[in-house]
């Protein structure tokens, strides 16, 4: 049984992107998967890295709890929509404040490199949009998928990590979203 860890970071519960997550979610347990979740907007922590890497600043009780079902999983899902081409201020306050050295990754000392400490875990971004998936990938190059699969999750060493784009969400029509959550549905009974 494969070990998923779900993580939503979308701050809005009635978005369109978190009942993709519950679709999601409802396809896993219909296949058996072992489930854990995070859902950012209800934790309590500091989103805000005060001194960056130079300073440590205790890690609160949630930020901990993450940590270890990050741990645990084997495969993580991350659901958030694309503002500005990036994430949700909360949801990058998350990745900045838990996904440090000694955690996720090493620094080698006295050397640009670092080891990936999430080896062996794979991973899927889903994601939503405002417009067309294709127009955000021609037009602009997908800036937060390099951002979220190629500098963060590979970084940490979580490979492969599949994508999937869903867009235009703000004027799209009933039939189209009900597509899209049974398409999300069995991609949770899949685990892709």
């Amino acid at each position: 049984m494969k070990k998923t860890l779900l993580i939503q970071g979308h701050p809005d519960s009635e978005s369109f992107n978190f009942a993709l997550y519950e679709a999601y979610k409802k396809g896993a347990i219909a296949s058996g998967t072992d489930i854990k979740e995070i859902i950012v907007r209800d934790l309590v922590f500091n989103p805000n890295l005060q001194f960056g890497y130079r300073k440590r600043i205790e890690l609160e009780l949630d930020l901990l709890d993450s940590i270890e079902k990050i741990k645990w999983a084997e495969h993580l899902v991350l659901f958030y929509p694309v503002w500005w081409g990036s994430v949700p201020a909360l949801f990058k306050g998350f990745i900045d404040r838990i996904f440090l050295p000694g955690i996720v990754f090493e620094k080698r000392e006295n050397s640009v490199w670092w080891d990936k400490l999430l080896t062996g875990k794979t991973g899927h971004i889903i994601s939503t949009l405002d417009q067309p998936a294709w127009y955000y990938w021609l037009n602009y190059g997908r800036p937060s998928y390099h951002a979220m699969k190629r500098m963060t999750l590979n970084f940490v060493g979580i490979k492969p990590v599949r994508t999937t784009t869903i867009g235009p969400i703000r004027l799209s029509k009933e039939l189209y979203r009900t597509d899209w959550l049974k398409k999300v549905e069995k991609l949770g009974f899949e685990q892709k």
